[in-house]
């Protein structure tokens, strides 16, 4: 189960993600995103995952689409820290691919 809390300002959409990061919440955290990237007026998309207790591949996939669009995110704990480490390596791939 994923929680997924959204707190929305003028300049920004924070998402508090809370659970198990796993397919069919990964893709319903890339759909909620999407929103966001649709708005007319374009707010900074920041994710907390410093409650996400499990990621599957599906959910690591989701966190790489949302950094090459720009998602902003926070964590704690060194298991996460160096997971998103490593997704942003994969995101950085990606970018240079799509140049």
């Amino acid at each position: 189960m994923l929680k997924i809390s959204v707190n929305d300002s003028n300049t920004r959409r924070l998402l508090i993600l809370e659970g198990k990061l796993i397919a069919p919440w990964a893709k319903e955290l890339e759909n909620l995103c999407q929103e966001t990237a649709s708005e007319p007026q374009h707010r900074t998309l920041i994710v907390d995952v410093a409650g996400v207790t499990d990621i599957s591949s599906h959910g690591e996939d989701a966190l790489v689409f949302l950094m090459v669009r720009g998602a902003k995110f926070r964590g704690s704990g060194v298991y996460m820290k160096q997971v998103l480490k490593q997704l942003a390596r994969r995101a950085d791939s990606k970018r240079e691919e799509s140049r």
